[in-house]
């Protein structure tokens, strides 16, 4: 039995031809009798904006660190634009901003990024800097003083303080409000257009969903699925149903629960919610059933919904192969 969900491969992947960015062959990692990291191969393009999902103790910072030459893989190889990721980080190739640290206390931002424009191989202007990173209020401000949300937009700003052709953020817009996550993810986009291959870790899968042009999601240690966000929603084969309903003016809402092919149902007031691998079937026993649905929608699932789904289906797959593996008969049959 295989025990991996099928990859999806997105079409936004680029092809050999338009040069490696950032390559992982076979690689994992090992932490004592922990595999953290296991067997990943996957390639980075220039001009792509990558989201790398995946939920706590999945192998994102252990991955993120091995890309940064910050661990070294127990198995595998992992280079940055041909060579090692120490190297292209020596020659300024690499930005970075990670979740926390970085930020040297007692000086104020317009020292710590002039500092960073000037050790930088291909350092920008340091006012560029601070108004692309939307800062340059807190230019005179002391880094320690900073609250949560303006330390993430100086650290964005330290990535960004010179010519690098990939940028690896790690939960860029945590303590950000609405706003201020607009405006980043606004310059990213520039970044991205401008040839740069942007590649972050999020909690936000709508950030995933509307920014991303290429997921990549990883499950206790494994890439289980590469692809667009609306490939890997396919993926997950899920369609929301949405419809109001009036208890007296049809069968007990209990019926609800016996519509084939329902992932779950959730009713709030006169309001149902299904999500469904089969919404034609769904749809239809619900008419047969006696329902008057108003106002019915039909749409597909979001990104976090089909990250739930394909997570879920790894540990499925999982469970079967331990169960297959610890009978002998089926083991023998394998």
């Amino acid at each position: 039995m295989s025990t991996s969900v099928e990859q999806v491969t997105g079409a936004a992947r680029r092809g050999p031809g338009s040069g490696e960015v950032a390559a992982f062959r076979n690689v994992s990692k090992d932490f004592g009798a922990v595999r953290a990291v296991n067997d990943i191969s996957l390639t980075l393009y220039p001009g792509e904006t990558v989201a790398f999902l995946g939920p706590n103790g999945a192998g994102k910072s252990t991955s993120i660190d091995m890309l940064l030459g910050l661990r070294e893989p127990s198995s595998g190889s992992v280079s940055l634009f041909g060579g090692t990721p120490r190297q292209a980080i020596l020659d300024g190739r690499v930005g970075v901003m990670l979740q926390s640290g970085g930020l040297m206390p007692d000086v104020k931002v317009r020292e710590l990024i002039r500092f960073a424009c000037e050790i930088h191989p291909r350092g920008y202007d340091v006012d560029e800097v601070l108004r692309t990173a939307g800062i340059t209020e807190l230019a005179d401000r002391m880094v320690d003083k900073l609250s949560g949300g303006q330390e993430q937009r100086v650290r964005f700003a330290l990535a960004t303080a010179g010519d690098s052709d990939l940028i690896v953020l790690d939960e860029p817009t945590t303590g950000m409000d609405v706003s201020a996550r607009q405006a980043f993810w606004a310059v990213m986009r520039a970044q991205a257009d401008a040839g740069r291959t942007v590649l972050f870790a999020t909690h936000y899968l709508e950030e995933a969903d509307s920014i991303a042009d290429r997921v990549l999601v990883v499950h206790r240690g494994r890439l289980i699925a590469d692809g667009t966000a609306a490939e890997i929603k396919a993926r997950a084969g899920l369609r929301k149903i949405s419809f109001d309903l009036h208890p007296a003016e049809g069968p007990d809402l209990s019926l609800l629960n016996t519509i084939p092919g329902v992932g779950s149902l959730d009713i709030s007031g006169h309001t149902v919610r299904i999500n469904s691998n089969d919404a034609d079937a769904a749809v239809a026993a619900i008419y047969r059933a006696g329902f008057y649905p108003r106002g019915l929608e039909v749409s597909g699932v979001g990104l976090e919904q089909a990250f739930i789904t394909i997570t879920g289906e790894q540990d499925a797959a999982d469970l079967s192969d331990l169960s297959d593996r610890s009978d002998p008969a089926k083991e023998n049959a394998r």
